[in-house]
């Protein structure tokens, strides 16, 4: 069994948390309880929407995913900075919120778009000598961090209400919400953090075909994505000989010359094989699903 599982995760368990419940149905569905499941990057316990799962044997196309591209709708709430940057943490800074704040966080928004750095936050799952950031600063124990260059590809303002602001942000894989609400309170002279947060989309997942825990329990089958329609790689066919040749990992010749440098393989019976490698009339097998 594989595939990608596209879940809305609520605000409250753990990805790590979500991933286990789903490890659990697919285990049961294909009785492996062994079965491999992964997420495709983090998002916060208070954090809710698209949270795309890897199953079975696709955890091993992880690392061919290229579109890692973000979207985001979050509030950004003016007047108080926190220890965490989100409404959980402890107070820090405290301020009046001037009358013209929207004004000047219209101004500043165009600030932002495009390549930034950012300081990771210590409650963040970032390494720092074999440990997690965010255990780190349970431990109250706060380290020097490096600055990270991320891209924000736009920011749109949604709305407002008494001292918050509702955005919408794309941005590129690793940019931190919490982060960029902090700074752009400092950008126009506030305390700021980040309030509620909803990730609508992670690459080719968006939040309008996801499916929660409970409705991928009751049709796992139906929930499951095959790779193709996640990673863009065209699918060649191989004959019997061609498909235990590259099962066992040799290089067979292309039936039709090459498509493109990488594309999945399937046999006679439609079975995907694995993902090959292209080169000149030739096919080398980079991933193999025996």
């Amino acid at each position: 069994m594989l595939g990608f599982v596209n879940v809305f995760k609520p605000a409250g368990p753990t990805s790590a948390q979500v991933v286990a419940r789903l490890r659990r149905i697919y285990g049961l569905y294909s009785q492996d309880r062994r079965i491999a499941a992964g997420h495709l990057g983090t998002l916060d316990p208070q954090a809710a929407g698209v949270l795309p799962v890897a199953i079975g044997k696709a955890t091993r196309l992880i690392p061919l995913l290229e579109d890692q591209r973000k979207a985001y709708a979050c509030m950004l709430v003016l007047g108080r900075s926190t220890s965490s940057a989100d409404a959980h943490g402890e107070t820090v800074a405290q301020a009046l919120v001037p009358s013209d704040w929207e004004k000047r966080l219209r101004d500043v928004l165009p600030r932002f778009i495009g390549k930034i750095a950012q300081m990771p936050p210590m409650f963040s799952a970032v390494h720092h000598e074999g440990k997690r950031l965010y255990e780190l600063a349970r431990a109250g124990i706060e380290v020097e961090r490096k600055p990270r260059t991320v891209t924000i590809y736009a920011i749109s303002l949604l709305g407002v209400e008494e001292h918050a602001a509702r955005l919408r942000v794309a941005c590129s894989e690793g940019t931190y919400v919490r982060t960029l609400c902090e700074d752009l309170g400092a950008a126009i002279g506030v305390p700021a953090h980040m309030g509620a947060l909803l990730r609508e989309a992670s690459g080719p997942f968006v939040s309008y075909e996801a499916r929660t825990l409970e409705e991928i329990s009751a049709g796992p089958r139906e929930a499951l994505i095959a790779p193709e329609h996640i990673i863009p790689f065209p699918t060649i066919v191989l004959d019997l000989r061609g498909s235990a040749d590259f099962r066992a990992g040799r290089v067979v010749p292309l039936p039709h010359g090459a498509p493109a440098r990488h594309v999945f393989v399937r046999d006679e019976s439609r079975t995907l094989v694995g993902v090959g490698e292209t080169h000149g009339a030739l096919l080398a097998p980079r991933k193999v699903f025996v």
